[in-house]
């Protein structure tokens, strides 16, 4: 066996744990764990990864390319600061993002899974209050869910159709039961964000926009705000869960803001001026080389990498399988052919980020080389007939040799074009009398996706493909790609150490014609929807490990994305009093770090 990396252990040693303890509770619990119990006891302190003593004050600002005419991050329609999502609502549980399948009470001050795992139970805390200081109800709970699941964003519709009732059963009790056989549902139905029913009667919550602050539970509230220019938001020095473990440590400054920037040249000479006081840096290049500045070389800016174990996620350039050609495989395996990625790497990131090579990367998660095998490929051996060459056989990426000609890839490239019907007449790629040509779509302001695109553009025009591009502003972006109206575009999908049903809404067939699906490439595979309805039915670990396995070839085979790079590290430049603890979480710079549990430090 060959040696095992600090990752593949500490997943691997975290399996181990969970797989040691039954999975149903049959009496209300402080928290739950889908696999085995919480790594925190009832009278837990905080959350490992926290200073609980950390100072409260100070002022962090960050900036975000873009714009937003829209606070409700909870409907399709608008464009809302999409941190307000976590930082301005709160749900009946918590995450530590130390630990995956896990949460903690938060609005609820306990939660019950039934010993057959059909429904889950939640007990409010009497002390939860809106920043209105309103108490929160079973009413409120029962409103939300219901208005979320059949009016909000539809990454909520899913999971509300299989709730068979949701009704009060007591003064301070909810209980959802469900209809079908999920072991993520319980965990689900504690992260839905609970609104202020009162506040929208007689409004439409569907059509929300900048003109309604949503009331909610969180420690922050929306201060002020110019649509597209900034947003504010000031913490609520009446917050009710203060005192809580599970926020101990957490929520340390006085205001979070802000700042929108036409484009990320904009926002870095921002930061460089001192108008931003913190900056996440996505090129190593430019981390390793424009960061001389004055602010920078005095001592007032200083520049941190915060390491993580979570999977790469997906980042690269998705086809639109719902046009021709991209729903041939060999037309989409062409076109990642003549992507010259070390090529790239190296003009962009002097070689240094790693490619992603699965969905899965950089976890125990990822598809193993070669041919399926054991639990995987017996998942896989009923939908043989309907997969993609190399989902069974093994599917690697393209190498090439770092030159600029790519030889190698371009004939590969012209060979499975042939294959599929194309041939170049009068140096231009055609079939049957037709161009081959397509549209890639960029956001505004999107520097670094249209430097590579005019790397790869040089590459297709060798094969006879003259590409377009049209770069659109935000909200045009947003409503091209809400509608699928586009043929190529960037793509990025972060995925975390417990894939669930989220899976459905990235690249289950529901979305293939549902308008603002997070399914891009237009995925219709009753593969992939199997992998996944075995990772939410298993009660054996190894077998939930076997499906995201197996799903991970059906998604890396199926080439519907050029995969691009991902890092091991963020790369964070920020005032130096802005500081948080030298305990990381597992998932690193995440949701919930930046700016959760920093604090200001004189």
């Amino acid at each position: 066996m060959a040696p095992v990396a600090p990752l593949t252990r500490f997943c691997f040693c975290l399996i181990l744990t969970l797989m040691c303890i039954p999975a149903a509770q049959a009496e209300p619990r402080h928290g739950i764990a889908m696999y085995g119990d919480p790594a925190l006891p009832p009278d837990f302190v905080s959350l490992s990864y926290v200073n609980p003593d950390a100072p409260k004050g100070g002022k962090v600002v960050m900036g975000e390319v873009g714009g937003f005419d829209s606070l409700n991050p909870h409907i399709r329609k608008g464009r809302v600061p999409w941190q307000l999502r976590y930082l301005a609502y709160e749900s009946l549980m918590g995450r530590s993002w130390d630990e995956p399948f896990t949460l903690y009470g938060l609005l609820a001050e306990s939660i019950e899974v039934s010993p057959e795992g059909d429904s889950v139970s939640f007990v409010l805390r009497e002390e939860a209050r809106f920043s209105d200081g309103s108490p929160v109800t079973v009413e409120d709970v029962l409103w939300s869910y219901e208005t979320l699941g059949t009016k909000g964003h539809p990454r909520y519709a899913a999971s509300w159709t299989k709730i068979e009732k949701a009704e009060q059963t007591g003064p301070r009790s909810v209980r959802f039961t469900f209809n079908v056989q999920d072991r993520e549902l319980a965990l689900i139905m504690g992260l839905r964000p609970i609104l202020k029913k009162s506040q929208w009667e007689g409004r439409d919550f569907a059509e929300s926009g900048i003109d309604e602050v949503p009331i909610a539970t969180s420690a922050y509230v929306v201060d002020s705000f110019e649509a597209g220019r900034f947003v504010s938001l000031k913490r609520n020095p009446d917050y009710w869960g203060k005192d809580l473990p599970l926020r101990r440590g957490t929520h340390n400054f006085d205001e979070i803001r802000f700042e929108f920037f036409g484009d990320a040249t904009a926002m870095f000479e921002a930061f460089k001026a001192g108008e931003l006081n913190i900056l996440r840096e996505n090129n190593a290049a430019r981390w390793d080389t424009q960061y001389n500045f004055g602010r920078a070389q005095d001592g007032t800016v200083v520049k941190s990498e915060i390491g993580h174990q979570r999977p790469s996620g997906i980042r690269g350039f998705v086809m639109n399988t719902r046009r021709a050609p991209f729903s041939d495989w060999r037309v989409r395996e062409a076109l990642i052919q003549a992507f010259n990625f070390e090529f790239i790497n190296e003009k962009l990131n002097g070689g240094s980020q790693p490619r992603i090579t699965s969905y899965f990367s950089n976890s125990s998660f990822a598809m193993s080389a070669g041919p399926a095998e054991g639990k995987v490929a017996d998942l896989l051996a009923p939908f043989a007939s309907e997969l993609v060459p190399g989902t069974l056989e093994g599917y690697s990426l393209p190498v090439s040799d770092g030159s600029g000609r790519n030889r190698r890839g371009i004939r590969k490239a012209t060979a499975l074009l042939e294959e599929a019907g194309w041939s170049v007449k009068d140096g231009v790629l055609q079939k049957d009398g037709q161009a081959f040509r397509f549209e890639i779509l960029l956001r505004q302001g999107s520097s670094e996706n249209r430097a590579i695109i005019n790397i790869y553009k040089q590459a297709l025009e060798r094969l006879g493909i003259f590409a377009t591009v049209a770069t659109v502003d935000g909200a045009q972006y947003k409503e091209r790609s809400d509608l699928f109206d586009f043929d190529m575009t960037f793509y990025s999908r972060g995925l975390s150490l417990s894939p669930g049903n989220e899976q459905l809404l990235y690249w289950g067939r529901a979305g293939v014609e549902q308008p603002g699906s997070r399914n891009w490439m237009g995925m219709d595979s009753p593969a992939a929807e199997a992998m996944i309805n075995t990772m939410l039915t298993v009660t054996d670990q190894k077998d939930y490990v076997a499906a995201v396995r197996a799903l991970d070839r059906i998604l890396t085979a199926g080439r519907y994305v050029i995969p691009i790079w991902y890092s091991k590290v963020s790369r964070i430049a920020h005032d130096r009093r802005l500081v948080f603890s030298d305990r990381l979480p597992a998932y690193g710079d995440w949701i919930g770090f930046l700016p959760d549990v920093w604090w200001y430090e004189e």
